[in-house]
């Protein structure tokens, strides 16, 4: 077994584009859920209409790709709205439903061959990367040792996507402060007891779910910058994903998300070189491929004990968390 190549990629996944825009997605679940109280099972629309409002923005009309990142925060601004004023006044269960189909009605949507001219339907939409490479600060050449090394391109990539989320975590960090956080929190805990008070629920409510939402499209946009942006992708696996790294980490905490999405994609890379080696060599009774779909079953496990004996993830408080009373 190549226990060093093993080590290298998992170690890789520290500070890949995929775990800095699941971390953004998670940080946006957690004003949700974790602030707010908004059992919000769509993040991966919030996803999907940052990455093809960039996309789009850049392929379809020219614009420069800073222009582009803005559009993919309107849109999600927009679906915020649109989802929130007929779901944020159902019950958390009802709400949860909701948004599942509210963001598979999206990924059909880019789907569907109605809009082929824009989106390209299945195959999805590349070739949106000139711009951003062209703003690159760096000079061309290899940064870094070990297992993070880049080209000037790649790097880029990790460090626009690391302010993203440093913006991010500020931003929750200061509001979560304030008496806009505090109300929310109350929210959280006694919806009714807040509106006693004469708060407009419903207000601060679609006020988070557009906050979450932006930071998702923001993790979207980072998704997309060095690759593709492909509608198989923003499946409801793509939330559940996100949901575990939020549960991991802390729900109610503001570095929660990042701590749970590195250590969630570290796992998941290391597992999948790990134990497709060993059924290779006979040590696992299933083939290759069978064991790159067992670290699927044992993430699901650990997160099964994880919400069984510390709900409140790694970081987080368990008197913050509703569903622990």
């Amino acid at each position: 077994m190549d226990w060093g190549g093993i080590l290298n990629n998992t170690a890789g996944w520290l500070f890949s584009p995929t775990t800095i825009a699941y971390a953004l997605a998670a940080t946006g679940l957690a004003v949700h859920f974790g602030y707010a109280g908004l059992l919000n099972f769509g993040m991966a629309g919030f996803m999907a209409i940052g990455a093809y409002s960039y996309a789009i923005t850049i392929l379809s009309f020219g614009l420069p790709w800073w222009v582009g990142i803005l559009i993919g925060m309107f849109a999600a601004s927009i679906f915020a709205v649109i989802l929130g004023i007929p779901t944020l006044r159902l019950r958390a269960d009802y709400l949860a439903i909701v948004t599942i189909a509210a963001a598979e009605i999206v990924r059909l949507l880019f789907t569907t061959t109605v809009f082929d001219a824009v989106t390209n339907s299945a195959d999805g939409l590349a070739g949106y990367h000139e711009g951003f490479r062209a703003a690159n600060p760096f000079p061309p050449g290899e940064y870094g040792f070990g297992p993070w090394v880049y080209t000037a391109n790649q790097l880029w990539v990790r460090v626009f996507g690391l302010i993203l989320l440093a913006i991010a975590i500020f931003i929750v960090w200061s509001i979560m402060r304030s008496p806009w956080g505090r109300v929310l929190k109350g929210i959280r805990e006694d919806e009714d007891a807040v509106r006693s008070l004469g708060k407009n629920v419903f207000g601060y409510k679609m006020q988070a779910l557009v906050l979450g939402g932006i930071f998702g499209a923001l993790g979207g946009v980072v998704f997309a910058l060095p690759s593709a942006v492909v509608p198989a992708t923003y499946t409801t696996s793509l939330t559940f994903f996100i949901w575990t790294i939020l549960l991991l980490g802390g729900a109610a905490t503001v570095f929660g998300p990042a701590l749970g999405s590195v250590i969630f994609w570290v796992i998941m890379a290391f597992l999948d070189g790990v134990l497709p080696a060993l059924a290779a060599q006979g040590i696992l009774p299933i083939s290759p491929i069978q064991a790159g779909t067992l670290r699927f079953i044992l993430v699901g496990v650990a997160l099964m004990l994880l919400v069984i004996f510390r709900p409140q993830g790694i970081l987080g408080n368990k008197r913050e968390l509703t569903f622990v009373k």
